[in-house]
């Protein structure tokens, strides 16, 4: 029964669900009617909003693409090839691949979001050699594996609370940062890690699709023909047929392994002098240095950024439309007004659960923790802030890390059903054919529905 309802929502969001850009442009007219009709700001106000939003991100922009290009280029390193081929002569069935996928990807998420790569070239893999696989649900796994990255060392909303001179602080909104002990190290966070890695898994395994026929990786491609090779083999077709010292130099493992080395010494000060200090600069640059390392030659982490990058095309077109979606919201007053309106009915018993709905909702308009935190974070904050007037600093300060974690919480499980982030796994998953949201979103709506009503009771009732 379960299956079915599964399939009848998967058949609604195909025959609804646009492409991830169309459903960006949507989103932009929507947001912008919805400002001119619900506050006061002059259209041109909006269109000002809108211009200007596109460059306000372009930083942070530019620190997720990194960070998943950082993370694709370890993903092609051979140890990483060479782990997941010794995986695969272990996984035998669909079900398996299914069930393992969940739980790789939720433990690989924990360390970024952007690992959500490797998890995608595992199963892409598994699809190739495994026969009675249901692509399109596989790519649905591998999308929903990723949902626990916001527990994880990518946090993006615990790194910047944990970020020195923040805009929360900068606006004289917080007064210090916030340690990721409260966000990170907290009961709620860990009882969360358990729900994607234990939980998660058992879920998708109710909702596998009976019937596979027409549904295999081989159906869908029109030829199987089309990999890449190995990094190290397109290095080594660059050399000269004589020696030169040209491939020398690009081929000189020695003098990239002593700039990494330089690097994991910096990395070992970082933590040692600082304490368990995360934020995007160290994650993106412990990321570079980990490639650095594992593909050795200039010209194989050359070769291997090279792909990498062309891994992010969607994102670096689409996300700023997204981004002007939020200068629509900042100058609008819109954002302010949506969070202040579910921020009024908020209690000591109900805030939790507030910025969850809360997070979860904006996230529509805004698919970026760290952006949707630029709108609604100070108004998030400031209620807690309200609510503890009277109690202890240290217990404030834990409210606020529940609060702004809550918000995480609820802009990763929207992610469910807002196709942005798909932008990541498709050009890995979908090399050779043609699937796009509307063929995977549908598989999720179920797991949605559920982990919403876990989720909602875990952040309202979870001690601290």
């Amino acid at each position: 029964m379960i299956t079915k309802l599964g399939q009848k929502f998967t058949d609604g969001f195909t025959k609804y669900m646009p492409s991830a850009y169309v459903f960006a442009l949507l989103l932009t007219l929507f947001t912008g009617i919805l400002a001119i009709t619900i506050t006061d700001s002059q259209p041109i106000v909006i269109l000002e909003g809108w211009y200007n939003g596109f460059w306000n991100l372009l930083s942070f922009g530019m620190q997720i693409v990194l960070i998943i290009i950082t993370a694709y280029c370890i993903a092609q390193s051979s140890p990483v090839k060479k782990g997941i081929d010794h995986i695969a002569k272990w996984i035998k069935t669909p079900v398996q691949v299914y069930v393992i996928i969940i739980a790789l990807g939720a433990l690989l998420s924990l360390v970024s979001f952007g690992m959500v790569v490797i998890t995608a070239i595992l199963g892409r893999e598994l699809a190739l050699r495994i026969k009675g696989i249901h692509y399109p649900f596989l790519v649905a796994c591998v999308y929903f594996s990723f949902n626990g990255w916001v527990c994880g060392l990518s946090s993006s909303i615990a790194l910047l609370l944990n970020t020195e001179n923040n805009f929360l602080i900068e606006n004289g909104i917080l007064n210090d940062t916030i340690s990721t002990s409260y966000s990170l190290g907290s009961t709620l966070n860990l009882a969360m890690i358990i729900l994607f890695v234990v939980i998660s898994p058992i879920l998708i395994w109710a909702l596998i699709p009976k019937s596979f026929a027409g549904k295999e990786l081989k159906d869908l491609q029109s030829s199987l023909d089309d990999e890449e090779g190995s990094v190290k083999d397109e290095a080594m077709s660059y050399k000269l047929p004589f020696k030169a010292l040209s491939d020398a130099l690009n081929n000189a493992g020695w003098l990239q392994i002593t700039v990494a080395l330089l690097g994991l010494i910096y990395i070992i000060y970082h933590f040692t002098t600082k304490g368990f200090d995360l934020n995007f600069n160290i994650m993106i640059f412990i990321f570079q240095i980990v490639g650095m390392l594992l593909h050795i030659t200039p010209m194989r982490y050359s070769i291997a950024m090279k792909r990498a990058s062309s891994n992010i095309s969607g994102i670096l077109f689409q996300y700023p439309f997204y981004a002007g979606i939020m200068g629509i919201m900042m100058a609008s007053g819109l954002g302010e007004k949506i969070s202040d309106l579910l921020v009024s009915i908020a209690t000591p018993e109900s805030y939790a659960f507030i910025s969850y709905l809360t997070g979860g909702v904006i996230n529509f308009a805004i698919p970026s923790a760290g952006g949707e935190f630029a709108v609604i974070g100070p108004s998030i904050i400031n209620m807690v802030q309200d609510i503890g007037a009277n109690l202890p600093s240290s217990e404030v300060t834990a409210m606020t890390a529940r609060a702004s974690m809550s918000v995480a919480y609820g802009e990763s499980l929207s992610n469910l059903l807002q196709p942005f982030f798909l932008l990541i796994v498709f050009p890995v998953m979908g090399k050779g054919i043609k699937i796009q949201a509307r063929d995977v979103v549908g598989y999720l709506f179920i797991p949605f529905i559920v982990l919403f009503v876990i989720q909602a009771l875990m952040v309202t009732y979870i001690p601290m």
